[in-house]
């Protein structure tokens, strides 16, 4: 009930001083009733349009929040705010790690995973912390030997 609450006042705050597309992100189970549709009838009383992006998963009445939403009529301006936020945050990943945003784009546009030498090397973390009673080099056991 409390997340309800806050995303009702977080609505009607926001479009005090934004009379442009506000955006509510979703991801979740649903949950009850009478707070989903709390929000939904907050959605549907503003006068600025809603838009509603999945980042997740909608189940329940969060899909019924997802589907009341604005739909996006221009994808290109959704396409190329994506782009923008990503090429900013390589920018910054390159800042913090060191590496060129070249490599960062290369190595970040698809799913790439690291080990702890691996991040380390790359700078994303600072060092690798080990239990004492493991020495530093020692080889990996393999799972179930």
């Amino acid at each position: 009930m409390e997340l309800c609450r806050l995303a009702m006042v977080m609505s009607l705050f926001l479009v005090m001083f934004n009379s442009k597309r506000t955006y509510m992100y979703i991801n979740g189970p649903g949950g009850d009733l009478t707070p989903s549709m709390a929000i939904y009838d907050t959605m549907q009383s503003l006068q600025s349009p809603i838009g509603t992006h999945c980042v997740g998963y909608p189940y329940n009445l969060a899909d019924f929040l997802l589907a009341a939403g604005e739909k996006a009529y221009d994808i290109q301006n959704e396409a190329n705010e994506l782009l923008r936020i990503r090429d900013y945050l390589f920018k910054e990943l390159a800042e913090k790690t060191g590496q060129p945003v070249e490599q960062v784009h290369k190595d970040l546009s698809r799913i790439k995973r690291f080990n702890a030498k691996e991040a380390l090397d790359y700078g994303l973390i600072d060092r690798i912390i080990r239990p004492p009673h493991i020495k530093a080099d020692a080889p990996r056991k393999e799972a179930g030997v």
